[in-house]
């Protein structure tokens, strides 16, 4: 490669290697202006003299930096510029972006681990919450059951953005409404009823704390309700027979939209 005080100079070839640059920006910079080559061949070829590389290394210098290509030429060509100002303010731009970047990447590591582990919350957290009865294994146990699924991402993004407080509060919402469902049922609510209706309506809400919850989902979640032991020892430690009549009112309430609740299925 022939040296950059060669009285012949550097092809754009040869300082596209040289400087790292790709070909295509140095003739960008040449079009406008910003590091145009001083010399040309016989045949009409431009070359760099060792002024122009010089130049040229200021320009990747501060495009480092992320200066513009209109600053940069004010910093190389105006000598009105304060050059150290405006390094610095560059400088604080880098910094918020670096601060921008590691909350990114704080979030990230959150989604990650949420997609992984479902509750990003300690053993102890979760039993102070979710009570004395929860078990930790739940959430591992879920995730090996309902990991592919779109339901467990939609749920795995939503507990990525909880604290202990985000999910106290999700806990007293699913708390009023088994109690408002435990209260209409010893008043006697009939299912189909508009306030019956009202109580599924509102159990679809409250569940998409977790993901959407559709009303095909919702007959098939009534089912499990009333089925699993779990579940069922759940609702019926709230009041005997609430699993049954829950399941009872969302399948009327499916039937209103035009489902039926025996051919229903988890979409």
């Amino acid at each position: 490669m022939p040296d950059a005080t060669a009285p012949d100079g550097l092809t754009v070839g040869q300082v596209s290697a040289r400087l790292g640059v790709t070909v295509r920006a140095l003739h960008h910079w040449d079009e406008i202006g910003l590091a145009r080559p001083s010399l040309r061949t016989a045949a009409g070829y431009r070359l760099y003299t060792a002024d122009d590389l010089e130049r040229l290394h200021r320009i990747v210098v501060y495009r480092e930096t992320g200066l513009g290509l209109d600053r940069i030429r004010a910093v190389l060509d105006d000598s009105a510029v304060d050059v150290p100002g405006a390094l610095r303010a560059q400088r604080t731009q880098v910094a918020e972006r670096i601060d921008r970047l590691q909350r990114l990447s704080t979030g990230l590591d959150r989604m990650i681990d949420a997609h992984e582990r479902g509750l990003l919350l300690t053993v102890e957290q979760q039993t102070a919450i979710f009570g004395p009865r929860w078990n930790p294994d739940w959430a591992a146990e879920a995730r090996q059951r309902y990991g592919a699924t779109a339901q467990w991402q939609q749920y795995a993004e939503r507990s990525a953005s909880r604290g202990p407080q985000e999910w106290r509060d999700v806990v007293g919402t699913v708390t009023d409404l088994d109690r408002a469902l435990a209260d209409a049922m010893d008043a006697g609510v009939a299912p189909g009823s508009p306030e019956a209706n009202r109580l599924v309506e509102r159990h679809r809400e409250v569940f998409a704390a977790y993901f959407p919850l559709t009303r095909q989902m919702q007959v098939c979640l009534g089912r499990m309700y009333e089925a699993d032991p779990a579940f069922a020892a759940h609702y019926d430690g709230i009041r005997a027979g609430l699993a049954t009549w829950f399941r009872r009112i969302v399948d009327a309430g499916a039937r209103a939209h035009g489902i039926d609740p025996d051919t229903a299925t988890w979409e």
